[in-house]
This record gives C-alpha cells, structure tokens and sequence, in this order.
C-alpha cells in the first residue's frame, strides 16, 4: 500500500539544518567580532597620527634649519640642494596643517605654527638668495631673524604635541574599554551560541535516533515470529514516520495473512478427510470403469484378422472396409500422443469419411481442396478428425437435404489454414462462443464418437502454439451451415 503522509520536514533538511545553522551563527559572531576589531584598530591608529605627524613637522622644520646653516657656512652646490628638498618637503607639510578660524585651542596653535612656518621659509629663501648674491650684512641679519623665528615654531610644535597627546591618551582610553567591552560581548554571544547549539543538536538526534530505536526493537521481536508487538506510534512526519507507518502496515498485513492462512489450512484438512473417505469409491469405480473397456490392440488385432478371412471367402469390399478401420485404430493407438503432420492427418479424415460413408450408404459428399506444398507443417495428432467427426454428427446427421463436408488448406499471410465446412444446421453466435470457451454442455457426447471433443482439440491446439486463437468457428445462423477454421503458424 503506498504511503501518502505529507512529510513537513524530510530527516536531510533535518541534519542541513542541525550542522549549517551552528556554523552559520559563528562564522557571524566571528565576522562582527573581525569587523569591530579592524574598526578599533583603525581608531588607535588615528589617535596617535597627529601627533607622528607633528614629529614629522618638527624633524623637517630643523633639516631646513640645518641645511640653511651648512649652505651658510660652506657655500657648497650640495647643501644647497639638500636644503631646497628639505625645505619643499616642509612646505608641503606646512600646506596640510589646518588654518581655519576655529575657537579651539589645538586649531589656534595650529594655525599659528602654519603661520610662522610660511614666514620661516620665506626668511630662509631670502638668506640663501642674499649668500649667492654676496650680500653678507643682509643674510646673517635674516639669518638670525630666521633662527629665532625656528625657535618659536620648534616651542608652538612641541606645546601642540604635548596637548594632542593628553586628549590622545583619553581617547586611546576610550577605544580600549570600547574594545573591551566588545569582547565581553563576543565572548557571551559566544557561550550561549554554543549552549544553544548542544541544545538543538541533542533534539534533533533525539526526534531521529529514538523512533529509530524503537523500531529496531520492534523489528527484531517481528523478525523472531512475535507478530502481537504494539504498533508503534506514528508522530514524526519525515522519512522516519513513514517508514513506521510502513512497518505497522506490514505487521497488520502479516496477521491478517497467517489468519486466512489458518483457515484455509483448516478448510484444506477438512477436504483432504472428505478425499480420503472418497478415495475408496473412486477405486471401485475405476476398477468397474477398466473391466468395461476394449483393449484397442485386441480390437486391432482382431480387424486385421477378419479382414484376412473376408479376403480369403472373396468377399473384398468387406476386406476393404475392415482394412480401414483396422488403419483407423492403428492411427489411434501410434499417433495419439504424437506430432505428425497435416498430411498424415488429412489421411485419417479420408479413412475415417470411407467408414462413415458405408455404415451410412455414402450419403455424405466429402470433397478437398488442399494445397500440396503445405501438408508437411506439423500439428498435435487427433485434430482434424473430431473436428469432421463433429461437422457430421451436430452438423449434418439430421438434415433432409444433402449432406456436404469440403477440407479446403491454403495459406493466408503467415498462417496455414484449414478449413472444414458443411452445409449443416448451423450454430448461434451464443453457442459458438460457449464452445470456444469450453462451456457448451447442449450435446451430450455421443456413445460412436471417438471421445476426443471439440474441447480437447482446442486445448491441446492452444499449449502446442502457445496461442488462444487457433481454432475459429463461422456460422451465418440456423440451416445455413458451420465452418472451423485452423490458424496453423508456418514456424
């Protein structure tokens, strides 16, 4: 029976779940955890760049000063150029401090310092132009004004570098309780992820391993005949529940098996008692049944020697006629359980016509059209007869006209056909199907016949070609004749 529970959560999606979701949640924590870190470094660094790059300002400001006193004193075409790149770098530094008109104390100081730098390096460009130009008064008095000027600019530095530095250090105190803090927080989130993670794992094994086990113990009782276990209940909606709704189907199916087992090893002893109490009457009967039968070699035997001693008196149309019923017989006792050929039993149906025609005075025209080529396909013996032997005894018998059987063989696409057809009282379309399917029961078998029935013929044809449509049966109605045709494979 198949299985239509709706599943609302399949064991895979389950699992994906019990091992993606613990992974998910911290592969975050740890993601924010990395973000906010680089966040608070990025604040630690900024804190102490002003004040780096103050000592930046500071150490240019005097390789400007140092360079000015070399170029001073030497006069040289090297210190001329150090102090040109000193004092650009400087000049770029300078152009980076902030001069707006803010009320802070740091922007003021800063402003200032910018201030004196530009006019610091103004001062030093005209001593280094007067040295060239040869004007010693006039260089060593902006000389010294320049040094004083580096004096109070080198004072201004240090004195903004102190302040940035004490508002530096409460911010770098800031940003460390803040990064403390942060990790007080992540270490938190953390052991309750965790916590939670053990927790809905643990669930999730036990909605999958208990119904499980469950049903292995079931299984395992069923698997050593217990076939009273309790049916397990049927909660889960996933793979698991189905397959518990499975296995309770599959034990209600075994009891309801090994009960109509019981009965009907108990209706089969009843009968078997019956047999048994029968089986001593049906041995009589056999026995009676034995003793009132002609031994067909004895009867052979017995035609094949007054055939002789007709022959012997002269008497040869009655030698003639025991000759053919003794072949007739011989046919019977070689051929009733063999394959021969159509040939063989078309000879038969001649055979058996010349009998009928001198118990009867030759009142029955027999005609053939047979196709030569086609007599050597082999079918069951003891086939064609009783089907002209019933053409004449249903068929034609007890007509008032004349009485006609035409045997006609041909072929038609991959099949043989041998038609028997006589111009008979004919058949309904009822009792021609009643015969087909074996369930005519209108005539009783008649004490001349053979006992081989239209019924037998139609079985042993139906298991020699392993087919149910060999033998067909055509009748236009009442007087209007009956034709059965063969439907012999050609392999």
């Amino acid at each position: 029976m198949a299985i239509t529970r709706k599943l609302s959560m399949s064991l895979r999606k389950k699992m994906i779940i019990a091992f993606c979701l613990p992974t998910i949640m911290l592969f975050t924590v740890n993601l924010m955890l990395y973000i906010g870190t680089n966040k608070m470094m990025g604040s630690l660094n900024a804190v102490y760049a002003s004040n780096n790059s103050l000592n930046i300002l500071s150490d240019t400001l005097d390789n400007v000063q140092t360079a000015m006193t070399g170029y001073l004193d030497t006069k040289t075409s090297d210190s001329l150029e150090q102090y040109y790149t000193y004092e650009q770098d400087y000049n770029n530094l300078v152009n980076e401090l902030d001069d707006t008109n803010a009320a802070n104390r740091n922007k003021v100081m800063e402003r200032n310092i910018k201030r004196m730098s530009q006019k610091y390096l103004q001062l030093t460009n005209q001593a280094v132009e007067s040295k060239r130009g040869g004007n010693v008064e006039k260089y060593k008095s902006i000389f010294e004004e320049a040094s004083r000027l580096h004096g109070y600019i080198s004072n201004n530095i240090y004195s903004l570098n102190n302040e940035q530095f004490v508002n530096n250090s409460k911010s770098f105190g800031t940003v460390m309780s803040a990064m403390q803090s942060l990790e007080g927080i992540n270490v938190i989130t953390l052991i309750v992820i965790g916590f939670g993670n053990v927790v809905f794992v643990v669930l999730i094994a036990s909605t999958i391993s208990e119904p499980l086990i469950r049903l292995s113990q079931t299984a395992n009782r069923v698997s050593k005949g217990d076939f009273n276990v309790e049916l397990l209940p049927e909660n889960a909606q996933d793979e698991i529940g189905v397959v518990t709704a499975t296995f309770n189907k599959m034990v209600v199916s075994i009891r309801e098996y090994i009960k109509k087992l019981t009965e009907s090893m108990e209706t089969e002893r009843r009968l078997k008692e019956n047999e048994l109490i029968m089986e001593n009457h049906v041995k009589d009967a056999e026995l009676k049944y034995l003793q009132s039968q002609i031994n067909p070699h004895f009867l052979f035997n017995t035609l094949n020697a007054g055939a002789q001693l007709a022959m012997m008196e002269g008497a040869d149309r009655t030698s003639n006629y025991m000759q053919r019923v003794a072949d007739f017989f011989r046919y019977n006792i070689k051929k009733n359980k063999d394959v021969v050929t159509l040939r063989e039993e078309i000879e038969l149906v001649d055979i058996y016509i010349y009998i009928i025609n001198v118990r009867f005075a030759g009142e029955i025209s027999f005609t053939k059209d047979v196709d030569e080529s086609l007599l050597d396909v082999k079918i069951p013996s003891m086939i064609l007869q009783p089907i002209v032997e019933n053409s004449i005894n249903y068929g034609v018998r007890n007509i008032e006209w004349s009485k006609k059987i035409n045997l006609s063989v041909y072929a038609l696409e991959d099949y043989i056909c041998v038609s028997v057809k006589d111009n008979g009282i004919g058949m309904t379309q009822e009792t021609i199907e009643q015969v087909l399917e074996g369930t005519y029961q209108g005539n009783p078998k008649r004490s001349d016949s053979n006992g081989v029935g239209l019924d037998n013929c139609i079985e042993r044809l139906n298991i020699f070609y392993e087919k149910d449509d060999v033998l067909d049966i055509i009748s236009e109605g009442k007087n209007k004749g009956t034709e059965t045709i063969l439907y012999l494979p050609r392999k």
